[in-house]
């Protein structure tokens, strides 16, 4: 064989050798994962443990959750590599999508989140509308929370509402079932949050709907979605896709597997989806 034959043959088995060595290695990684805080960590543990354990099956190698303390722990989880996907809100995936340049890659929303809406709540007979909130107090739930904070505030500010100069105090509770304690236990007039976490509580009873109500209910906008990072090999992000988009309520997993998401079904999604998300957040100045 010439030299430079054997050259090219040693070289071919020296990189198939390590593409081998590199899928392997990250066949014995932890796939890690991680959500942003939006509900207490009980509840968000309560979530992901079947999660885990499903995606363990589907992509063959250890799925370990990860909580984070608050919404900006999870961009930067995911824009630094510290885990391999996450669950955000629409503003915590633009937030992520800049801070990576441009990396976070959103795989798959819920149905709910083509068209996700926030609530205003209340206990006070005198507020009805966003114009009532003038001279009130009013609790947001994370200051990087989509459905907690931007949009509502991006709608208030459409109402020529400043929440800001408008109000009489503006909170930040951290998480939408603290907004809901915030406001039964009347230590702000209103609060806006998520609408899925507000029907749970309603469903379950959490929340006295004789004396909390909802008073406002916002447009539609997408918001929730599954990232990962863009430098994630292409075969695992389809097995990751191709895992939730399986995920049918016609099987006990999947069925309990939705639940606890709080979904129909799992479609694909897009980053372009997500403009509108961040043209709010620009305008309301919560982008830097």
């Amino acid at each position: 064989m010439p030299h430079s034959s054997r050259r090219t043959t040693l070289k071919t088995l020296a990189l198939c050798a390590a593409m081998g060595l590199a899928s392997q290695v990250y066949a014995e990684q932890v796939f890690k994962i991680t959500a942003i805080p939006d509900e207490s960590p009980t509840e968000l543990a309560r979530k992901a443990a079947p999660l885990v354990k499903y995606l363990e099956q589907k992509l063959g190698m250890k799925v370990q959750y990860t909580p984070v303390s608050d919404y900006a722990a999870a961009v930067e989880a995911l824009a630094n590599k510290q885990v391999d996907m996450a669950w955000f809100g629409g503003f915590t995936f633009v937030q992520a999508n800049v801070r990576s340049g441009g990396k976070a890659v959103p795989l798959v929303q819920r149905e709910e989140d083509e068209k996700f809406k926030s609530v205003f709540i209340t206990s006070e007979p005198s507020i009805n509308s966003l114009a009532d909130l003038k001279g009130k107090t009013l609790s947001f739930g994370s200051a990087s929370s989509t459905s907690g904070h931007l949009m509502p505030r991006s709608f208030m500010l459409g109402a020529k509402i400043d929440p800001d100069k408008d109000l009489k105090r503006v909170a930040f509770s951290g998480a939408h079932d603290a907004t809901i304690a915030a406001v039964s236990a009347g230590k702000v007039d209103a609060g806006a949050l998520n609408i899925s976490v507000w029907d749970k509580f309603v469903a379950d009873k959490k929340v006295d709907t004789h004396i909390v109500r909802v008073f406002y209910t916002t447009p539609a906008y997408f918001d929730y979605n599954w990232t990962v990072h863009a430098d994630m090999p292409a075969a695992l992000k389809d097995k990751v896709s191709r895992a939730f988009l399986e995920l049918s309520p016609a099987t006990p997993e999947g069925k309990e597997l939705l639940a606890l998401q709080r979904a129909t079904r799992f479609i694909p999604t897009k980053a372009e989806n997500y403009k509108g998300i961040e043209a709010a957040a620009r305008s309301a100045g919560l982008l830097k």
